[in-house]
């Protein structure tokens, strides 16, 4: 579930457009890593992650909000 250390990853994330979608996405991620910071880009559906966390525990937790995220 998680690396010991930190990596960005770059995410395609449909479905999100507003600021209550970014923080949605931000506190799943955030959730599993509270030292995670998370950019999203409403206006190009992508979101920056730097965590410990795997691409696959991110785009799931990600997912579990209701949004389609995958690998950019």
């Amino acid at each position: 579930m998680s690396t010991t250390t930190p990596q960005t990853l770059q995410l395609s994330v449909k479905g999100m457009s507003c600021q209550h979608c970014v923080k949605s996405v931000t506190n799943a991620v955030q959730a599993l890593d509270p030292q995670a910071t998370v950019q999203v880009d409403l206006a190009q559906g992508r979101v920056s992650v730097n965590s410990v966390l795997t691409a696959d525990a991110v785009t799931k937790a990600i997912s579990e909000e209701g949004y389609e995220a995958q690998a950019a």
